[in-house]
């Protein structure tokens, strides 16, 4: 089972910038990937974007597209999601994900997909 821990989060004004981190741990297969996800308040949890950690290509909802970038750190064995131009309908509780067997690119936004999941980090981004 992978162990996932989220950190970074916190309250930023409109128009700043954050990065969230994901620390992973217990992996035992080279295919995998790192989902993001987030959920507001009274709403779904949704996709953020993901990492595919072999090959390093990555996959964004278009609602954050251009503004959010994920990167991976072999060395660290963490996953970071970098947030700019931050916008008040970005404020979420943000969360990591993982998957240990192939994926479709099809099914990367489908969190019933993802088998490991972190605690989360609160996102408050003011107006």
């Amino acid at each position: 089972q992978v162990q996932l821990v989220e950190s970074g989060g916190g309250l930023i004004q409109a128009g700043g910038s954050l990065i969230l981190s994901c620390a992973t741990s217990g992996r035992t297969s080279s295919t995998f990937y790192i989902g993001w996800f987030r959920q507001a308040p009274g709403k779904e949890r949704e996709f953020v974007g993901n990492i595919g950690w072999d090959s390093g290509s990555t996959y964004y909802a278009s609602s954050v597209e251009g503004r959010f970038t994920i990167s991976r750190d072999n060395v660290e064995n963490t996953v970071n999601l970098q947030m700019n131009n931050l916008k008040p309908e970005d404020t979420a509780i943000y969360y990591c994900a993982a998957r240990s067997t192939y994926m479709r690119s099809t099914y990367y936004r489908h969190r019933s997909m993802y088998t490991d999941w972190g605690q989360g980090t609160q996102v408050t981004v003011s107006s």
